[in-house]
């Protein structure tokens, strides 16, 4: 599916960049390009130093901001797959700051979407978030416009064979600034600060969200919200995972957050399908048709919602355990 394709992915230095990195040189030895662009050398030459340009000669690194519409541009010639990764992401810096988030996460993405649409780009797939749906934060709408732009951007392609889709998902497993390393730390001195016991997250791996985005690229028709099938989990299971004896100090929500998260709104519900592993919202004027017969899905039920709070599907203590263990660090062992 990629072999013999260039493909850029911007904030490539960040864990999904490298996750998705690491997946496409095992799976796609023979991809023609693969472009790192991000804007911090020091994360790059951390980078290279894995994925060294002597070893993977297919790797380039590309220094510049997705701000700098003229730079982009550039780094686009000859790219055929745009994975657009690069955003400002943590919630209370977004409020404190509010005028760089909106810089980078809607400027940002119009860049990408205007240097795809001038280039012989042919597929790109923006990453979204949970906080997308009906936001109460800065962040969450930001990415919300960004969701927006970058689907109403195939209506505007006109002769330009090129298709542009969004996969959102919630929050992963072991990034950088989650959870999971934070109370790796304060796990030593015996205290777990948290927000609060019942507040839900969804949970998905690295390697999850790599292996959508790819099905995004190999499947996306253009215009759709691709949302994964995935389980939740309590702040309080995963503290109990990690320091089961440890005592947990609750702070209170910090400024924009949600007690629960959700990626599929009642409204969405109306141009909403079900399929296999995924979800998609359509746009409203979308043929239902085309995308039941082209996924093999099925419409989901009026006043339908995906929430963190009212998922079918729940991590457990053990099983939080395990996928830490799996995907996180193969040496964990809960600290008593």
């Amino acid at each position: 599916m990629l072999n013999n394709k260039s493909i850029l992915i911007t904030g490539g230095t960040g864990s999904f960049g490298k996750m998705f990195t690491k997946v496409i040189l095992e799976r796609y030895p023979q991809v023609k390009r693969l472009v790192i662009y991000s804007r911090d050398e020091l994360k790059q030459f951390e980078m290279a130093q894995v994925f060294s340009g002597s070893k993977y000669p297919q790797i380039r690194y590309f220094i510049g901001d997705v701000r700098d519409g003229a730079r982009f541009k550039r780094a686009c010639e000859g790219i055929d797959i745009i994975i657009h990764a690069a955003a400002l992401k943590q919630v209370p810096a977004a409020e404190y700051n509010p005028d760089e988030c909106i810089k980078t996460n809607i400027g940002g993405a119009q860049n990408v979407i205007d240097a795809a649409l001038s280039t012989n780009v042919r597929i790109v797939v923006a990453l979204s978030t949970d906080k997308a749906a009906a936001p109460i934060n800065l962040y969450g709408a930001t990415k919300l416009v960004s969701d927006k732009l970058f689907i109403a951007a195939n209506n505007i392609r006109g002769h330009h064979d090129i298709r542009f889709s969004v996969v959102r998902y919630g929050n992963v497993m072991g990034s950088r600034g989650s959870v999971i390393p934070f109370f790796f730390e304060r796990a030593k001195e015996g205290v777990l600060p948290i927000t609060h016991k019942e507040m839900t997250r969804f949970n998905i791996s690295l390697e999850d969200g790599v292996d959508m985005v790819l099905w995004a690229i190999e499947n996306a028709i253009g215009g759709e919200i691709f949302v994964p099938k995935i389980p939740s989990y309590t702040i309080e299971t995963v503290a109990r995972a990690i320091a089961p004896n440890a005592k947990m100090d609750e702070i209170g929500i910090r400024p924009g957050e949600k007690l629960h998260e959700e990626m599929i709104t009642e409204s969405d519900s109306y141009n909403t399908i079900e399929f296999d592993k995924y979800y998609a919202i359509l746009t409203s004027n979308a043929d239902k048709n085309i995308y039941l017969n082209h996924f093999k899905g099925w419409e989901v039920e009026k006043g339908f919602k995906y929430n963190s709070e009212t998922n079918t599907e729940w991590e457990t203590v053990d099983s939080m355990r395990l996928k830490i263990k799996e995907f996180v660090d193969p040496n964990f062992k809960p600290v008593e």
